[in-house]
């Protein structure tokens, strides 16, 4: 197979593509470092930092969301690879001196050790740094324990939450508990059908006949919760994930939740627009009450075919926090 993407030197690819992003929204952001995206303004001293880590190739994740009311810092790995422990105490060295620093990482492996590391390296110093760990994956099911559940999407609405709460001037124990809060009941569920390239080598990330989709399937390649099946009409496909997802948040009826359908990569708007349609009627059904919803490629795989679709049951303090102001360059409030 012949790779058709306009690259240059692979070994460069993360550094050109930051350099590219940050100069594209200078307004919002910059370059701290040459894979440390941070705001092209930086907040008062007297607020929580928040920050996040996580490899490239996903974008407009992570990067896309450092600016005002969201992230302060994005501290990037390679395509699809963690950011090593070192580059993550760079990263938190430079907030030091702020009021707290919540670091929101990603369940997987590498995300994990590496912020680990970065944390004890900062500990050393006398930096404290505090953690929001999201594991919103259903696919190992609803009972799987928290560490056999991936981190996906879900991490987008959490940072414009807890971000809006530290514009605020909140403590890092009223951001922990509010984020911690919408933590313990979102879930996502992600469907593929399609399966991308790996930019740097040109070969697939996984495998998938092309009469087949697989509900599951992480945003790695990583396997699903069934294997491949046929392919399901829209409304097919959200009848099966809508049930799972509000099991798995224990949404009852009269609640307020929110419903996000995250492209990842190659999926239209159109189909997107179709999913949200039926997942909203079956939410609607079920006497729930939608307060935020959202259909747009936030956290992609490439050219992967799919979407990841995410439902949190909130608050009023959620609910609100999400629609505080924020100028990121790819989740502006006004």
């Amino acid at each position: 197979m012949v790779m058709k993407k306009f690259l240059n030197k692979p070994e460069n690819l993360t550094k050109e593509l930051l350099e590219g992003y940050t100069e594209c929204y200078n307004r919002q952001v910059k370059l701290a470092t040459e894979k440390i995206v941070v705001r092209a303004e930086a907040k008062s001293k007297d607020k929580v930092a928040i920050l996040t880590l996580g490899g490239a190739g996903h974008e407009p994740a992570l990067s896309g969301f450092v600016g005002y009311g969201m992230l302060d810092a994005s501290i990037v790995g390679d395509i699809f690879a963690a950011p090593g422990g070192p580059v993550v105490y760079e990263g938190l060295k430079l907030f030091k001196d702020y009021a707290g620093i919540i670091l929101v990482v990603l369940n997987h492996a590498g995300d994990v050790m590496n912020a680990k590391m970065g944390c004890m390296m900062a500990q050393r110093d006398g930096i404290k740094v505090s953690q929001i760990l999201t594991s919103d994956d259903i696919a190992a099911g609803i009972d799987a324990p928290i560490e056999d559940r991936r981190g996906l999407g879900g991490c987008i609405p959490l940072i414009k939450i807890i971000g809006a709460a530290a514009e605020q001037g909140k403590s890092v124990d009223e951001i922990l508990a509010i984020g911690e809060k919408f933590n313990q009941r979102m879930a996502t569920l992600a469907v593929t059908m399609k399966t991308a390239t790996h930019p740097q080598s040109g070969q697939y990330i996984s495998t998938l006949p092309d009469d087949k989709m697989e509900i599951g399937m992480g945003q790695h390649g990583e396997g699903g919760e069934t294997g491949p099946v046929a392919i399901k009409t829209a409304d097919e496909t959200a009848e099966i994930m809508i049930p799972e997802l509000i099991a798995a948040v224990h949404a009852k009826a009269g609640e307020k939740v929110v419903l996000i359908v995250n492209g990842s990569g190659a999926t239209t708007l159109m189909e997107m627009f179709l999913i949200y349609r039926k997942s909203a009627e079956l939410l609607k059904k079920a006497g729930l009450e939608i307060v935020f919803g959202r259909c747009d490629e936030l956290l992609t795989v490439q050219e992967s075919g799919g979407f990841q679709l995410f439902l949190a049951v909130v608050d009023d303090e959620a609910a609100e926090l999400l629609t505080e102001p924020s100028d990121a360059p790819y989740w502006v409030t006004k």
